[in-house]
């Protein structure tokens, strides 16, 4: 057995502490890790096409409500067909990393993921039916969860059927950090990423189709722990592969059944190659106070030019320039601080906007050290708060357990701030397959109770719900259908009155913003300005 070491322990592998583990990862049940479906490869979808599809067509619908803004971008074109590809992000945000990738790609993917999404109760009912492969992580192995050949067993499998995945067309994300975490830097880089696509061109070879490729994607959220945050999903260029990268032996090895693992120098090679594009397409710095004030720089560099940032992908591109272009900086892993008087001006305004809860989309033109309100705005926000005192009964019935679970599980967890929107978005997820058809039922049986009040109030009549049938099973039929959607409208117009709260909280901090705070903000915006 491995060496089972307490979370109390200092646990440190190649230099670096391990993650401290969850309850859950804690909880290792191999033989039924080992019964995990396995993926196919004949259909446009590896695992079960009617639950995937629902699954997807759900985390469409959950993720929507969940973000205000989604955008992605590609310095190639995406393709649906053609070669597999490996995407690799860096990974700060749990479950909400993979789906960005897999809702922002035209692929069908084959998934790993830690070992324990695939026994949880729920969760791994449908990951099952997704073929999730399962994965042991070194900090699951040397803490005693199950012994090396076990590891070794399940490891070697789901690999192998993630790598036939990729060979066959299919997209994968793994992270080379092998941990979701919350630093403002990317870790140390592993190598199961590389080897898996590595013995994926094996297969492919072997099997005279295309070979695959990686593609670094960086994954941008402006405050990832928050409700309604932004989301910008970025494809960059492609690192390919090539015949020379695949010695024979490996092809012969596949071809037959078995396994020769890559050259060590190769999977270094394009280990560093990844090491060398990734970490520019994440903040990259070495706080996220850093972060803040790089963005606070790029908001002060487009208002002393009379312009403004206009959206997310924008800010987040302008402070990459500046971070890339300071005086001094040099690119090391992980990166170094910045340094310099102007640097620290902006440090410390920007932490002023974030003790007050803003940040530098809220500075005004030159003259103003704060944007008015927006009151072209006022009708749309006027529109949304009616339609949701519409809903409310609606919103409270189908989604307040919802939104309690998902704030509960969120503020509760034990796997830090980088899970947060993970639970709260399971609680979406399921919520709205467990809650709703219950709460419809309730809805309906209220319809059948009230149903003579309900037409002489709308005119309709005593018998409205027959529909003209002679029986009212039809009429009920349709209501308890029409609940779905009015649940969904429901959480939609939480979701933008929630906005228009937000936007407003932020018009009054603004407005009554201390004085004294307020002209050290403009003594220090003029002097990044000058």
């Amino acid at each position: 057995m491995a060496k089972i070491v307490t979370d109390e322990e200092e646990m440190v592998h190649n230099g670096e502490a391990l993650p401290i583990l969850s309850a859950s990862a804690k909880k290792m049940n191999i033989d039924k890790l080992l019964n995990a479906p396995l993926p196919t490869y004949e259909s446009s979808v590896p695992g079960s096409y009617l639950w995937t599809k629902i699954a997807f067509w759900m985390c469409r619908r959950v993720s929507s409500a969940q973000f205000r803004t989604t955008a992605s971008s590609s310095t190639t074109e995406l393709q649906v067909g053609g070669a597999g590809a490996m995407c690799c992000g860096w990974h700060t945000n749990g479950l909400m990393d993979p789906l960005g990738i897999f809702l922002n790609h035209p692929k069908e993917f084959v998934v790993g993921a830690r070992h324990d999404l695939v026994t949880r109760p729920l969760l791994g009912w449908w990951t099952r039916r997704l073929a999730v492969q399962p994965v042991v992580r070194k900090a699951e192995l040397l803490r005693g969860g199950c012994t090396d050949e076990e590891a070794l067993h399940l490891n070697g499998r789901s690999l192998l059927a993630l790598s036939s995945g990729i060979a066959h067309g299919f997209g994968c994300v793994l992270f080379p950090e092998g941990t979701s975490h919350s630093q403002s830097f990317m870790l140390r880089f592993k190598t199961g990423p590389v080897r898996t696509v590595l013995a994926a061109a094996a297969l492919a070879k072997a099997n005279d189709l295309p070979l695959p490729h990686l593609v670094p994607v960086g994954l941008h959220f402006r405050k990832r722990e928050k409700f309604r945050t932004d989301q910008y999903i970025e494809f960059g260029d492609p690192i390919d592969l090539t015949d020379d990268m695949i010695p024979p032996v490996m092809v012969n090895a596949v071809r037959d059944g078995g396994w020769v693992e890559p050259p060590m120098e190769t999977v270094h090679q394009i280990r560093d190659q990844l090491r060398d594009r990734l970490p520019d397409m994440t903040p990259n710095t070495s706080t996220w106070e850093e972060h803040r004030a790089l963005h606070l720089l790029a908001h002060a560099q487009a208002r002393s030019q009379g312009k403004r940032l206009p959206d997310w992908p924008s800010e987040v591109h302008a402070a990459r320039t500046v971070r890339n272009e300071w005086p001094g900086r040099e690119a090391t892993f992980p990166p170094e601080p910045l340094t310099g008087e102007r640097f620290e001006r902006a440090s410390e305004a920007a932490e002023i906007l974030e003790a007050h809860g803003l940040d530098g989309r809220d500075l005004g033109p030159k003259d103003r050290v704060f944007r008015r309100v927006n009151f072209s705005r006022l009708p749309s926000a006027i529109l949304s708060l009616a339609l949701f005192l519409i809903l409310l009964p609606f919103s409270l019935t189908s989604l307040g357990l919802q939104i309690a679970l998902g704030r509960l599980l969120g503020d509760s967890t034990d796997e830090g701030l980088d899970a947060r929107t993970s639970y709260q978005f399971l609680a979406a997820f399921f919520g709205s397959l467990l809650v709703w058809p219950v709460v419809a039922l309730g809805w309906t049986a209220l319809v059948w109770f009230n149903q003579g009040a309900i037409g002489n109030l709308l005119g309709w009549g005593d018998t409205w719900l027959c529909l003209g049938t002679g029986t009212a099973f039809a009429g009920l039929f349709a209501v308890y259908l029409l609940c779905f959607p009015l649940f969904w409208a429901s959480g939609k117009s939480f979701a933008s009155a929630w906005d228009v709260w937000v936007d407003t909280r932020k018009s009054w901090v603004r407005w009554r913003f201390p004085s004294q705070a307020k002209n050290r903000l403009e003594t220090l915006l003029s002097e990044l300005s000058s």
